[in-house]
């Protein structure tokens, strides 16, 4: 890329709203935003707001900022809703609708009642917001009221199945919070926005049957690249610890690990936590195979040295970040169709794609690939599935059609270069 295609947003200011989370899918999403905006030459301001009550501003700032490796913003804020405000009635409300199931009222809530006083560029304005997942909306709309800019909303998939899918193995009061008035909250959320941006094509179509009045858009998250593959060591799985993964890597444990008990299979990631709080016998029999949340040096070389990268995905909706973060160091992948939801690509005609349908054909697919993975016959650089992350899923690909995006949909023109700011802020 050269120096001139770096500027198309030089001297706009730009505040990536966006949950205080961490070693997760959609942080290295929340990441790859900011590294193209300060490609693309803006000022980034990022505001992270808290999903719980904060009990202490100062020190949760300095913790979240430790554990956000690789999120590079020049200017950084944390927020959220002080723990004082537990009290007040709208907040008692949202708790019973919240033991009942309803994530979308509390998460919404909590944004609602968060201490925020909205910020500026140096310039004196904001330039544009991009809002990531609908219960940060009332930060963006603070935001949108003090600079008079476009927010642009980062959907994220449904939320509202999301929340389901968590309910199911949640002991809850009833009446259970119903799937229809979560999703009403998030689309009212959503009417707030300018431009509603969805992830993978399926969500992207149905959100426009949803709110066909919104402008939309579709755009392909990116994600790191990870280095190129080599093999020589042991088959992987990467998996954060929400729920779907939780469910899939149970699966994984009960029905195809010990078909296969003779390969070493390794497991990184905060995955260990859930399994240890949700499965503990299951936790306890496999405990070593566990190598807890590795920082990015470390993920970086397991995938690099990896026989293989394990995709044994049982649930979950919206597009697949880690399966994304797979494709792109061109090892070999064994995966479950549900892997590849929402991309456009038929998984089974890649090469280096394993696509098995149960847990034998798993388990067989992994001996195979272990035993090929100590004398790799191919280089990962030039794999099938790394060319397909170059085309789709890259930092280049994704600045490309931001661009474009922005643009198109909200009429931003190239700008004039902004002077170079870069501090940590706390709100």
């Amino acid at each position: 890329m050269g120096e001139e295609d770096r500027q198309q947003l030089a001297g706009k200011y730009v505040a990536i709203v966006h949950p205080a989370w961490h070693s997760c899918g959609s942080f290295k999403v929340f990441a790859a935003q900011a590294r193209a905006y300060r490609e693309l030459g803006a000022q980034v301001i990022s505001i992270a707001l808290a999903d719980a009550p904060v009990i202490s501003r100062e020190r949760q700032s300095k913790a979240y900022a430790l554990l956000a490796e690789g999120f590079e913003a020049h200017a950084r804020i944390f927020t959220g809703m002080p723990i004082r405000k537990i009290a007040k009635s709208e907040f008692l409300r949202a708790g019973m609708l919240w033991l009942r199931g309803n994530e979308a009222r509390m998460r919404l809530q909590i944004a609602e009642l968060t201490d925020f006083q909205p910020v500026a560029g140096s310039a004196g304005r904001l330039d544009l917001i991009h809002c990531n997942h609908f219960f940060s909306m009332p930060i963006a709309e603070k935001l949108r009221a003090a600079n008079g800019c476009p927010v642009v909303l980062d959907t994220h998939d449904l939320q509202a199945r999301q929340f389901v899918l968590r309910n199911s193995r949640r002991v809850r009061l009833p009446p259970a919070a119903k799937y229809e008035d979560m999703l009403a909250l998030e689309l009212k959320a959503m009417c707030g926005a300018d431009l509603l941006i969805h992830l993978n094509a399926e969500e992207s179509e149905e959100f426009k049957g949803l709110l066909p009045q919104k402008k939309h858009a579709l755009l392909y998250p990116a994600v790191e690249r990870m280095p190129a593959w080599h093999g020589g060591g042991d088959p992987i799985i990467v998996a954060s610890a929400n729920h779907a993964n939780f469910l899939s890597l149970v699966w994984f444990l009960k029905e195809v690990l010990p078909l296969v008990r003779d390969v070493p299979v390794r497991i990184l990631g905060n995955i260990d936590r859930a399994v240890r709080l949700g499965a503990p016998r299951l936790y306890n029999s496999y405990s070593n195979l566990f190598l807890g949340n590795a920082g990015r040096a470390k993920l970086a070389e397991a995938y690099r040295t990896s026989a293989a990268v394990l995709l044994p995905t049982t649930e979950g909706h919206g597009i697949s970040i880690k399966t994304i973060e797979a494709l792109s160091c061109g090892a070999p992948l064994i995966a479950t169709p549900l892997a590849f939801r929402g991309f456009s690509i038929n998984p089974a005609s890649v090469p280096n794609v394993t696509l098995v349908e149960d847990a034998k054909a798993f388990a067989c697919a992994v001996r195979a690939a272990y035993a090929a993975g100590q004398s790799p016959a191919f280089s990962g650089a030039s794999s099938a599935t790394r060319q397909f992350y170059e085309r789709y899923f890259s930092e280049d690909a994704y600045r490309q059609s931001l661009w474009a995006i922005l643009r198109e949909n909200l009429g931003f023109e190239r700008g004039e270069p902004a002077p170079l700011q870069t501090s940590a802020a706390g709100n």
